[in-house]
């Protein structure tokens, strides 16, 4: 029995993988994809990230059938990857895309438009929709040679829309576009999942990817090493980080959080102090002679609240590792009763780009990963098969 479709989903992969035979290396093989596995719901925008040689652009050939899979299991729009009739419901804006320069925007959109059989009268309508929607509808009867960059990234978006498509499959859309053009493209592609579309991102813009996407997928050396929401795969770095200022007629040294809040603050945390506390250090309420900066960057305290929460403090203030401010609000009242002005409480998490480089730096080393997947095995027996 075959395995049940969800239709819920726009793409549902297993173990792809793409095995490229090296001449550079003789009788070997690279295997570029390593058994990617990735889910994208229907009606979402979906971010594929990762860096040069992590195989992105090979999956998303792969789906565009540009190139053969090695291996390939699961489903684009509820088919087979590679079935002839999802394909044609599919937009696709390639990374390197080139039209006919001796043409004009409107002509380009009408000439790819009938390439797809897209019937005269809708290609007419749309081109001129489709112009307005991504900003170039005033130079839809100028050349293709005379466009920008930008430009030309604007045209290929509208090209990949002029077949109504589902699943919109762009390969780094916002490359080469100025930042009001990058603004405004992501403008496109929210419009376009509000209107229950699928968008498919492949991006180095890390920042774009973020303001953007509902969810998104790492890729590490021919693998998906994570893949969720930014909320999911941040969730275990959110805390909130608290700055205070010395009461008046406190220096900035003695009021360092770790010399001044104890011992009120065990009232709240059990501690563990990295070194122990000075023999100078305040009870409630007493003052104390400036620390050296050496001393106070030495001082800290970690542990956790009664509720498990953990919590350290140090010279750059405290930091409680949750997202409730519930779980805050006794610190902040015994910051105040202590006399210690709050500067500000920051909620923080993990960007994106800490996201990104936790998954390209080897934790045994420390040191960021070789790009592409960086192996070689010797041949497999057998045509389109890849080691394990």
């Amino acid at each position: 029995m075959g395995t049940a479709i969800d239709v819920n989903f726009a793409l549902d992969l297993r173990d792809v993988a793409k095995t490229y035979r090296s001449g550079l290396l003789g009788r070997s093989e690279v295997r570029a994809l390593r058994g990617v596995e990735m889910r994208v719901h229907r009606g979402e925008i979906f971010g594929l990230l990762g860096p040069n040689g992590a195989g992105k652009s090979t999956l998303v050939k792969i789906l565009m059938t540009v190139i053969r899979p090695s291996s390939c299991k699961g489903t684009m729009l509820g088919h087979p990857v590679g079935h002839k009739a999802s394909l044609r419901r599919v937009g696709y804006l390639p990374e390197h895309h080139r039209f006919p320069e001796y043409l004009t925007a409107g002509q380009v959109l009408d000439y790819f438009g009938a390439l797809s059989d897209v019937p005269r009268t809708d290609r007419r309508k749309r081109s001129g929709e489709l112009l307005d929607l991504v900003g170039i509808s005033k130079w839809a009867d100028h050349k293709v040679k005379g466009f920008s960059k930008g430009m030309r990234q604007r045209l290929g978006i509208a090209n990949a829309l002029m077949m109504d498509p589902e699943l919109v499959v762009l390969d780094e859309p916002t490359d080469g576009v100025d930042p009001v053009g990058r603004k405004e493209i992501r403008q496109v592609l929210t419009r376009l999942r509000d209107q229950g579309r699928t968008v498919f991102l492949n991006s180095h813009l890390l920042s774009e990817l973020e303001m953007v996407c509902d969810r998104v997928a790492i890729m590490v050396q021919g693998l998906v090493t994570a893949q969720g929401t930014i909320d999911d795969l941040t969730r275990e770095s959110r805390r909130y980080e608290i700055e205070v200022a010395p009461p008046p007629g406190l220096s900035a040294q003695a009021a360092h959080p770790a010399v001044f809040l104890p011992p009120a603050f065990e009232s709240l945390a059990t501690l563990a102090a990295v070194p122990a506390y000075p023999e100078s250090s305040p009870s409630a309420g007493s003052m104390t002679p400036p620390i050296s900066s050496e001393s106070a960057a030495a001082l800290r305290r970690s542990g956790k609240l009664h509720s498990g929460v953990p919590v350290t403090i140090d010279q750059a203030g405290i930091r409680v590792g949750t997202d409730d401010p519930e779980q805050v609000q006794p610190i902040l009242d015994l910051l105040r009763s202590r006399g210690l002005v709050i500067r500000a409480v920051r909620p923080v998490r993990e960007s994106l780009e800490d996201l990104f480089m936790k998954a390209v730096t080897d934790p045994n080393t420390g040191r960021t990963l070789k790009p592409g997947a960086d192996l070689a095995v010797e041949p497999t027996s057998g045509p389109g098969q890849t080691g394990t």
